[in-house]
C-alpha cells in the first residue's frame, strides 16, 4: 500500500489525510450545489460542513481511542497522529450529526431538508475516505488466499476497505436516485442513509480482522450499527405516518 504519497523535504503527504480532505471537499461542494437549488446559500453550507467535519473527526477519534484505550495508555502521543488512521465511523456519525443539528437549529434552517440534501453526498465522501484506509492499510480484512498483499502487514488480506468503498458508492447511487424523486417526507432520505450505511458496515464487519469479537460473535461496531438501524427505522416509520 502507499501510506505516504510523497515527501517534500521534511514534510510528508499522507494518503489517509489526503483522501479525507478530498472526501470533505467533494461532499461539501455537491451538498452546497444541491442546497442552492432549494434557496440555501452556499456559504451557509460550507460553514455547516466545517463544524460537522471538525466534530465528526473529534468524535471518530475519541470513540476509536476509547475502543483501544490500552494501546493509547502506553502511547498517549499517538492520539494526535491522525495521519496513521484510526477513526471510527460511528463516533463520527454521532458527533457530526449532533454538531450539524445544533448549527442548523441556531441558524433557523430547515433541519430535515438539509439532512436529506446532504445524505447522498455524505455517503460519497465516506466512499472516498475509505480509499484512504486502503492506501494506509488500516481497517484491514482477514487473511485469505483471495486477498491483496498488504506490505505493512506482510500478508494477503481481504480488501475490506474496498468492500466499503463499493458499499458506500452503492448507497450514494440509491440515495441520489431517491433524491430526484418527489413525494417522500422530509427526513426520510437521511434515515435511509443511516439504515443502508449501517447495514453495509454490519455486513463488512464479518470480514474484518481489526476488531475484537464480543458476545454473540459480533463486534461492538455491529451492535452500534444495530442500534442506529433500529432508531432510523423507528423514526422513518413515524415520518411515513405523517403522509
Amino acid at each position: 500500500m502507499h501510506p505516504i504519497i510523497c515527501s517534500i523535504g521534511p514534510f510528508s503527504v499522507y494518503s489517509y489525510g489526503l483522501m479525507l480532505a478530498l472526501a470533505v471537499i467533494t461532499a461539501s461542494f455537491f451538498t452546497a450545489r444541491e442546497a442552492k437549488k432549494h434557496g440555501i446559500a452556499k456559504d451557509v453550507v460550507y460553514d455547516l460542513a466545517f463544524w460537522v467535519v471538525l466534530w465528526g473527526i473529534l468524535g471518530a477519534r475519541v470513540f476509536y481511542v476509547f475502543l483501544n484505550v490500552d494501546y493509547f495508555r502506553e502511547a498517549p502521543l499517538e492520539i494526535l497522529m491522525l495521519q496513521k488512521g484510526g477513526l471510527a465511523w460511528q463516533g463520527s456519525l454521532v458527533a457530526g450529526t449532533l454538531a450539524g443539528i445544533l448549527f442548523i437549529l441556531k441558524k433557523k434552517l430547515p433541519l430535515l431538508m438539509l439532512l436529506d440534501i446532504a445524505a447522498p453526498f455524505i455517503a460519497l465522501g465516506h466512499a472516498i475516505g475509505r480509499i484512504g484506509c486502503f492506501l494506509n492499510g488500516c481497517c484491514y480484512g482477514k487473511p485469505s488466499v483471495w486477498g491483496i498483499y498488504f506490505p505493512v502487514w506482510h500478508d494477503r488480506l481481504l480488501p475490506t476497505q474496498l468492500y466499503m468503498v463499493a458499499g458506500e458508492l452503492t448507497v450514494f447511487l440509491i440515495l441520489r436516485m431517491l433524491q430526484k424523486r418527489s413525494g417522500h417526507p422530509a427526513g426520510r432520505l437521511f434515515m435511509f442513509y443511516l439504515i443502508l450505511s449501517s447495514l453495509e458496515r454490519f455486513i463488512v464487519e464479518f470480514f474484518r480482522a481489526d476488531h475484537v469479537v464480543l458476545w454473540g460473535g459480533l463486534s461492538i461496531f455491529q451492535y452500534v450499527c444495530v442500534l442506529i438501524m433500529g432508531a432510523a427505522i423507528i423514526i422513518n416509520t413515524r415520518l411515513s405516518s405523517r403522509l
